[in-house]
């Protein structure tokens, strides 16, 4: 990355993002003057933060120690299934701790003492998802709408204690009888086992899961889209204003080089008649 790039994405990702699209504008208009043209193109398809996005960029880029402490608490979690139930818990507690305290300084940082309540859910969500997702980690800083993780926690898929679909089968010998054996009945088909409550459970659950992921992927996707065209649209504007200041400026030219002309003629005409008159 440049470092006209770089600290165009400092500027604009720390600034209030009602500025935004017109410090973006003059940004890349600083980088075309500069001679970068692909930057400036760069710089201008940069994507306007949310106000929660941008809380918490802020929070960031003010304390450099916030994204060490999300990685570090998500680094202990990745063992979660080498851990006991106890230390399970005492991570539990510390995530929401951690994010709970951010989540409050990350208002602080960006003067929002009274902050509606779903802001305040969508940072705290946010802060909670770069635990979890290292590819919301990595955008810290440069985040550009809020992010939730839509995750669970594994589940087993050993046997349950007591689940008759685990119980080994025994067979007892039958019991001696002198009487001639009875004609065998047709053994009845099988029936299938029934689902044990902690398998639908989980079934439902990882249905649920995959609906929220995709519904979020669709949602994620047309954010990008509608972004995407927004900062076209942003740039073509900025093209024809170019543009049209350009063509003012040769219009102008054309009428000063028109009146320079007709000056011109003038004088040659009277020059001519000049000329002849003396001849004459």
């Amino acid at each position: 990355m440049s470092d006209l790039l770089a600290d165009a994405e400092a500027e604009l990702y720390a600034a209030d993002p009602d500025d935004f699209t017109q410090h973006r504008q003059d940004l890349a208009a600083r980088a075309r003057e500069a001679g970068e043209p692909s930057v400036a193109k760069q710089i201008a398809g940069l994507r306007k933060p949310t106000r929660s996005a941008w809380v918490v960029n802020r929070l960031v880029r003010a304390d450099p120690e916030v994204a060490s402490r999300l990685a570090a608490l998500a680094a202990d979690l990745r063992d979660e299934q080498a851990m006991d139930g106890t230390r399970i818990r005492e991570l539990t507690a510390a995530r929401g701790r951690l994010v709970d305290e951010l989540t409050r300084q990350a208002l602080q940082v960006g003067d929002l003492p009274a902050p509606p309540a779903a802001l305040r859910e969508e940072v705290a969500a946010t802060l909670d998802a770069a635990i979890a997702d290292p590819e919301v980690a990595a955008n810290l800083g440069t985040l550009v709408r809020a992010a939730h993780w839509a995750g669970f926690g594994l589940v087993s898929t050993a046997p349950l204690p007591g689940d008759a679909t685990s119980a080994p089968t025994r067979t007892s010998p039958a019991p001696a009888t002198t009487r001639p054996p009875k004609p065998a009945s047709p053994p009845a088909p099988a029936k299938p086992p029934a689902p044990a409550p902690a398998e639908l459970a989980a079934e439902r659950e990882r249905r649920r899961r995959e609906k929220i992921q995709s519904a979020e992927r669709a949602v994620a996707e047309a954010g990008e889209a509608a972004e995407s065209a927004a900062a076209a649209e942003q740039e073509a504007e900025d093209t024809v204003r170019r543009l049209e200041a350009e063509l003012a400026d040769a219009r102008q030219r054309l009428a000063e080089a028109r009146r320079q002309s007709y000056r011109a003629e003038s004088r040659r005409r009277r020059a001519a008649q000049e000329l002849s008159r003396v001849r004459e």
